[in-house]
């Protein structure tokens, strides 16, 4: 019996770091925000929808009443020169598929931050969905991660 509260109690940060919603076919894993170093007005964000359904939807919008603009953007580098666009209508999902923001130079932006973002903070949010409607959702703000699947994130 030890070994077990042993066991779970070891897995409980990670436990507490997995956070998931459903709304309808839509499934969002672990939104997050990378922390930010003081002074920054910019942060990353960071989510993974997988659509269980048969048809598309979109992501369309980010929405939080502390962060004051949030912003999709796509980067591509062309000629070594990396450039930063919104991307235009949101985030497609097709039907049956994973798409996350963190893949391809893709991400949130939180922009005009009135304050440092550290890590274990928590920023509600509202996810807006071209047919799945709005989402209640919470960013956990997490440490800078120096693995590769993270090289995309802003400094």
């Amino acid at each position: 019996m030890r070994r077990l509260l042993l066991g779970l109690v070891a897995l409980m940060p990670t436990m507490s770091l997995a956070h998931d919603y459903k709304v309808g076919d839509l499934v969002i894993n672990h939104p997050k925000i990378v922390e930010t170093p003081p002074g920054t007005k910019v942060a990353a964000g960071y989510l993974t929808v997988v659509n269980n359904g048969s048809s598309d939807d979109r992501l369309v919008a980010i929405e939080s009443t502390v962060i004051p603009k949030i912003e999709m953007h796509t980067s591509t580098v062309t000629d070594g020169v990396a450039r930063m666009t919104e991307m235009d209508g949101g985030m497609v999902l097709p039907a049956g598929k994973s798409v996350a923001l963190g893949d391809a130079g893709t991400h949130a932006m939180f922009t005009d931050l009135t304050k440092q973002l550290k890590q274990g903070e928590k920023i509600d949010a509202v996810l807006v969905f071209e047919k799945a409607g709005r989402v209640p959702v919470v960013f956990n703000v997490e440490k800078r991660s120096a693995q590769k699947a993270e090289t995309h994130d802003h400094p």
